[in-house]
């Protein structure tokens, strides 16, 4: 896809829901890719949906969107304590529960991506997932990750083997986009969203 393809398909995409981290990692280049991936959204006018926190990469991203211009929407949840929700945000939305909270993400979201996170970031990547999966009562949002200096590189495996295994059928492997920068994933993001409503 050339580039101006790429960023007249890049407009479809207002909102972007994005999973990452209650911490800050121990690795610059994650840190780096976060700022990038922000300013991204920011230089492209696309509203982050995250989750709402003033902690981790979840601050780290929200504060380089605001800073660059942009629209953030935080979905944060009555069960953390109210001192890690962000402030400062364009606006805020409080779900009763985490069930509540990916479900307004999605509802909200034209895209889906996850950055380098942990249990929570991975519960919201395969829910997310498994939602697009599922033909009746699903979504039809891409989903996709930022491989920073390999941090998916296993779960691609993991996929590919539960393919190998029979647990996955083949037409699913492709499910889960996969780019090493903003311009490469959001490029195989932007080839998956669903045709335009005429």
């Amino acid at each position: 896809m050339n580039q101006e393809k790429l960023e007249q398909r890049l407009k479809q995409i207002r909102n972007v829901a994005v999973y990452c981290g209650s911490h800050d990692g121990s690795d610059p280049e994650i840190n780096a890719a976060v700022v990038a991936f922000g300013q991204f959204l920011a230089a492209h006018k696309m509203t982050l949906i995250f989750g709402g926190s003033n902690v981790g990469t979840m601050k780290l991203l929200a504060d380089t969107v605001l800073e660059n211009g942009g629209r953030v929407i935080g979905i944060f949840t009555k069960n953390f304590p109210a001192k890690q929700l962000h402030s400062g945000l364009t606006e805020n939305f409080v779900a009763a529960n985490l069930a509540e909270r990916k479900a307004e993400m999605l509802k909200r979201a034209d895209v889906v991506v996850a950055l380098p996170g942990s249990y929570g970031t991975w519960d919201e990547l395969f829910d997310a997932l498994a939602l697009r999966k599922i033909s009746s009562g699903g979504h039809k949002r891409p989903v996709g990750i930022l491989n920073v200096n390999g941090y998916f590189d296993d779960l691609l495996k993991f996929i590919h083997h539960s393919v190998e295994v029979g647990f996955t059928a083949p037409r699913y492997a492709g499910l889960l986009k996969s780019g090493k920068t903003p311009d490469e994933l959001f490029g195989k993001l932007t080839g998956a969203l669903p045709p335009p409503l005429q």
